[in-house]
């Protein structure tokens, strides 16, 4: 309801805009011996619109009001010192340059009011989402409910349950060396080459996309942990020896930590990360 309303507010602000300067065109040539002077007055109307858009509608009035002080003491000097007649000109750009500011204040509150409501759809289908929009893994919101009923699965039917964490080594280093892009095509890679790591019934993470963090829960104990650490080493070395060495020019180790579950002392999906993270500090 309120990016409709939104919405409206910025649509009728801009017809109300583009209705102004036509009546403001048509009414400037349609007489051409205060053509100069018209041209002036729209200038002017122009400018305080730009300055409300730019800051906000107390300046615009502001603007207005010295605009209408002024026009209304050289209007006055023209009737009494010259003895000229006031007529439809003198009440036009009264009336017309407060609407341009007015039109323009609605056009900016339009505006700013979508650009917020757009920022916080944004954060909240971040907050909300469960899948990394450009490796198309899971993430640690996902990792969270999943890691709840596999820990409660673990624990009723007896299935050992295992959690690796990988990060690359010297990664802020590599950050310094190679592009965002490039950085980015590293993540993707290493999640690539994670996946086919693994069984199809185990899952990957990627708990940290600033500082790359993946994790994998394996429906096996530590020793059967062992032998997919042993795969993905293996698969790293022989990747960084050829496409890897061409592509990025840095050789991308990864350090690896895990550990199995066990009810008694993990209590939570954020204690078991943090449990694995520990791990890491042992490879060094």
């Amino acid at each position: 309801m309120n990016r409709f309303r939104n919405s409206m507010i910025s649509d009728g602000a801009f017809l109300l805009l583009i209705l102004c300067c036509f009546i403001s065109i048509v009414f400037t040539a349609g007489n051409p011996d205060l053509y100069i002077q018209n041209i002036i007055f729209l200038n002017a109307a122009f400018l305080i619109a730009v300055v409300t858009y730019f800051t906000t509608v107390t300046t615009g009035l502001i603007l207005n009001i010295l605009f209408i002080f002024g026009y209304g003491t050289y209007t006055l000097y023209h009737t009494v010192v010259v003895g000229g007649v006031i007529n439809t000109q003198n009440y036009f750009w009264l009336i017309m340059t407060p609407m341009f500011t007015v039109s323009t204040w609605m056009l900016t509150l339009g505006n700013r009011q979508l650009q917020q409501e757009n920022e916080q759809l944004k954060k909240a289908n971040e907050s909300l989402a469960t899948v990394d929009a450009k490796t198309s893994l899971k993430n640690t919101l996902s990792f969270q409910n999943d890691a709840t009923v596999f820990m409660a699965l673990s624990v009723r039917y007896h299935i050992p349950l295992t959690l690796m964490v990988l990060s690359v080594k010297y990664w802020d280093e590599i950050k310094r060396m190679i592009g965002e892009e490039q950085l980015m095509e590293a993540v993707q890679d290493l999640s690539k080459m994670g996946q086919t790591s693994i069984r199809t019934n185990d899952s990957l993470y990627l708990l940290n996309k600033d500082n790359p963090m993946w994790g994998m829960l394996l429906f096996t104990d530590r020793p059967g942990a062992n032998i997919v650490i042993e795969r993905l080493r293996s698969r790293i070395d022989e990747r960084n020896r050829t496409e890897f060495a061409e592509k990025y020019r840095v050789e991308l180790i990864l350090k690896i930590g895990a550990v199995e579950y066990h009810h008694e002392e993990i209590s939570s999906p954020l204690e078991f990360i943090a449990s694995a993270k520990k791990q890491l500090e042992f490879d060094v």
